[in-house]
């Protein structure tokens, strides 16, 4: 069995254990029950999860190739990695509303963009129909 072969059943055992976890410990710990309404709060995380436990054991039973990624490639995903959680960590001391557009941006003139209409919208327009949409109709806080 090849480095890579091992390293993917790994990272999709890796994925798997962590999905699991977020099921039935973190999810039912951190997120809180609602009285009314069709849709609990913990329904589309639980979904999501489940879809990762699904990915990670379809990694564990039928590995990848085994040809690793070009270096660039590594590098191009460790600093969109960095952006984001520099990101996040901005989020909770300057807010969404600060940092969100300024990310947006970096986001996709790192992933190539340059039409000033593209950058115009998700930089500007979308966090703001986040904004809108999360804080105003929905009552909930971000970040």
């Amino acid at each position: 069995m090849s480095g890579t072969l091992k390293a993917d059943r790994i990272s999709g055992l890796v994925v798997l254990l962590a999905a699991l976890a977020m099921i039935f410990v973190v999810i039912p710990a951190y997120v809180e029950t609602a009285v009314d309404g069709v849709l609990q709060p913990a329904t589309l995380p639980k979904a999501l999860c489940w879809l990762l436990v699904a990915c990670g054991a379809w990694l564990v039973v039928r590995p990848g190739d085994a040809s690793a990624p070009p270096s660039h490639q590594l590098r191009r995903a460790a600093t969109h990695i960095g952006l984001l959680a520099g990101g996040v960590m901005a989020m909770a001391s300057f807010g969404f509303v600060l940092v969100a557009p300024v990310l947006a941006f970096a986001i996709m003139v790192l992933i190539g963009e340059r039409r000033p209409g593209w950058l115009v919208t998700g930089a500007l327009v979308m966090p703001a129909m986040i904004w809108v949409f999360v804080v105003q109709i929905l009552g909930r806080p971000l970040i």
